[in-house]
């Protein structure tokens, strides 16, 4: 059987690998990932797609695009490739950017024939600020007509949903003193941050079971002699829809303010990274990649697991259809995050997913190409 993608694919497997094995080798952490942009983008020039590089304010994010002679759909794979610190690439960002680019490639190689574009996004610093934020809010999908990228896993499942997240800071500023000789002096900021993990901690009994708020104690003082004078915790807040999250953080807000309310002490709080919004998969584009990569690698795509962590990939989810699915490692039970997970993705079941995942999301690119029934079918769905 004549497959052109496969065929393709097969030319260009060695030049990806040794790409993943590079970002492994070379890890760059979220907003520094130029030597990681460059090995992506020199491979995309080579095969004739036009660079745009700081797309959307952000230094290490791209934009890659190849446009057919005949006009036709807007193909978008998302790339990650930043890195944990210390870890490295334990949550398999190497191979996210090299199956994004390498789909990118492959189906270029067609839209001469068949029409339509393909873009590849670079998308920097996933872990902590995304990139996809500002790409969503300022019109980097306005073109788009479906947004995909497949990442790693233990075993392979269906795109499912993610909890929106807010990352919120409480900065509180008091008055120091002695603490001993003169405590009636100060103004105490860490009692308010005291005061505002217990009365989250209160609140948690009257929220829905998918909310999830953790934080930390990021200063509290300097020595016990000495009324701390400024504090700061961070919290993540997050909830499976948008709506939600905000009624709950308009709670915590209020009992933020009531912490320093009641120590005297002023309070400042930001955003201290991007809000993510929840994933919505779309189901009719979600069908087709697990069709082609249950087809492709011979092994079964699980239904979606239930996510509990928050990625940036559900904003642009709001605003084109998208899918994020998982491509199986093969190790039930291996952890993201981790040196294990990182070392997983070198190995030979590493490469072959790089090849399998390039591949399912290039069939599947192709048929939301050549297929109007189902781009109307996927389509319909976004906007209900």
């Amino acid at each position: 059987m004549n497959d052109p993608l496969f065929e393709n694919i097969t030319k260009i497997h060695g030049d990806l690998c040794e790409i993943s094995r590079y970002l492994y080798e070379h890890p760059e952490l979220g907003d520094r990932e130029y030597k990681s942009m460059k090995q992506l983008t020199d491979l995309l020039v080579s095969h004739d797609f036009t660079i745009e590089t700081g797309t959307a304010g952000r230094p290490t994010a791209f934009k890659a695009v190849f446009n057919g002679e005949k006009p036709g759909p807007v193909i978008a794979y998302l790339a990650e490739y930043d890195a944990l610190p210390e870890v490295g690439h334990g949550c398999g960002h190497n191979l996210i950017g090299t199956m994004s680019v390498g789909a990118g490639i492959i189906l270029s190689k067609q839209v001469a024939e068949i029409g339509g574009s393909v873009v590849v996004l670079g998308t920097p610093a996933e872990e902590t600020n995304g990139a996809k934020v500002p790409m969503s809010e300022q019109g980097i999908f306005n073109e788009i007509d479906v947004a995909m990228m497949v990442h790693p896993g233990d075993q392979s499942y269906e795109s499912g949903d993610s909890l929106a997240m807010d990352a919120i800071q409480f900065a509180y500023f008091g008055k120091s003193s002695h603490a001993a000789a003169s405590p009636e002096k100060g103004i105490n900021a860490l009692d308010s941050v005291i005061q505002l993990f217990n009365g989250i901690n209160a609140l948690r009994e009257h929220l829905p079971d998918d909310v999830r708020i953790h934080g930390i104690i990021a200063e509290g003082g300097s020595a016990a002699n000495v009324v701390p004078d400024k504090a700061v915790a961070q919290f993540y807040i997050r909830a499976k829809e948008r709506a939600v999250l905000n009624d709950v953080v308009t709670k915590v807000m209020n009992i933020a303010n009531a912490a320093a309310m009641m120590t005297g002490a002023r309070l400042e709080s930001s955003n201290y990274e991007l809000s993510y919004d929840n994933m919505i998969t779309n189901k009719q584009l979600s069908n087709v990649f697990s069709k082609h990569l249950q087809d492709i690698s011979g092994v079964p795509v699980l239904p979606a697991k239930q996510s509990y962590g928050s990625i940036d990939m559900g904003n642009v989810s709001h605003v084109v259809p998208a899918i994020h699915p998982y491509i199986g490692l093969d190790e039930p039970g291996l952890v993201a995050h981790t040196k294990e997970f990182a070392d997983k993705t070198i190995t030979a079941k590493g490469q072959q997913v790089i090849a399998d995942g390039a591949l399912a999301l290039a069939r599947t690119g192709y048929e939301v190409i050549t297929d109007s029934v189902l781009l109307k079918a996927i389509q319909t769905e976004f906007h209900k």
